[in-house]
């Protein structure tokens, strides 16, 4: 049976300009880009966190901060050290002499897009004040709840080469992040004119938003009224099943990955103009979703087989349903 789009043709037109309108935006200051610039719009979306694992100096922080930017909503930056607390990250109750009561005073975490950057340099239990709010949306302090704003996000940064006074980020945590993926250095033509126009020190300084945080929300609300074959949901659960077989993977994809991948093909897909989802949108979200989330053994790792090598075999493996094209 062939797809039939959910969502109205009105509809899937203004979602994607208005999601080109803000990638658009993005890439004045993300140069050469375009791929990982729609990723992590795509993960606001569909309501996930981004994982930017990469080098110094690859504009890690320029990408969450023309996100923020591109978007009317609020933006803080949480620098992780190893003397981070959880409490300066979630907030603090004090007591108010004048008011004779103890208030709550919530920390940066209470903004819609937070950059935690250099995640793995804190402490494993700074790193788990983060579990509670990336799951649920919400942040219990003193045995009080206290929701966070809508739309939210969690753009987390690690250097994967220095080692050195780092916390491996826990596999609970890691499964919490929607995708992971690396910026990179930008081609020959956009490094030319990074150079160009070294004069400007701060690319999203001039940026404004372009989209509110109410048309965040009805994207998101579009993406999930999109239709997906049966067939591609079979696809996804075979997927995630023989991702758990491979003699080299110690842990597969979880049912939240594949949960996870759906969603973002379904966002993936009304960003190109569809109102349903094909083959070619789950495989072009393989890599950023199940990198992080397919924990090799320790005979692979020390062979060198890369999560990426095995996701590449396992797409090969499976076959793709016809009748979801």
């Amino acid at each position: 049976m062939p797809d039939i789009a959910t969502v109205h043709s009105d509809d899937v037109r203004w979602y994607s300009e208005t999601f080109d309108r803000a990638v658009g935006n993005m890439e004045s200051a993300v140069l050469g880009k375009r791929h990982v610039v729609r990723l992590a719009l795509t993960c606001l979306v569909s309501g996930g966190h981004l994982l930017l694992e990469d080098l110094p100096g690859t504009g890690k922080t320029m990408l969450a901060r023309s996100l923020a930017k591109s978007i009317d909503c609020s933006f803080a930056r949480i620098q992780f050290t190893p003397d981070l607390l959880p409490s300066d990250v979630t907030g603090v109750t004090v007591y108010d002499q004048a008011q004779h009561q103890f208030t709550f005073h919530p920390g940066p975490i209470f903004h819609s897009v937070v950059l935690a950057d250099e995640i793995n340099r804190a402490s494993p239990k700074t790193q788990s004040a983060l579990l509670e709010v990336m799951e649920e949306g919400h942040v219990t302090v003193d045995g009080r709840t206290h929701e966070v704003r809508s739309p939210f996000m969690v753009i987390a940064t690690q250097n994967p080469i220095e080692q050195a006074g780092t916390y491996q980020l826990p596999e609970a945590q890691l499964d919490r992040f929607l995708m992971r993926t690396s910026v990179g250095h930008p081609d020959a033509e956009s490094t030319e004119m990074l150079l160009a126009e070294s004069r400007v020190r701060d690319r999203a300084a001039g940026l404004g938003p372009v989209i509110s945080a109410t048309e965040v929300q009805q994207m998101a609300q579009l993406a999930d009224m999109v239709h997906v074959d049966r067939s591609l949901i079979s696809y996804v659960r075979r997927l995630a099943e023989a991702s758990r077989e491979l003699p080299d993977v110690r842990i597969g994809l979880s049912t939240r990955g594949a949960l996870a991948w759906v969603r973002t093909a379904k966002a993936w897909a009304l960003a190109e103009g569809r109102g349903h989802v094909v083959p070619e949108d789950i495989a072009t979200l393989a890599h950023p979703v199940l990198v992080h989330r397919l924990l090799m053994s320790s005979g692979a790792a020390f062979g060198g087989l890369t999560p990426d090598q095995v996701i590449d075999d396992l797409l090969a493996q499976v076959p793709v349903p016809r009748s979801g094209a």
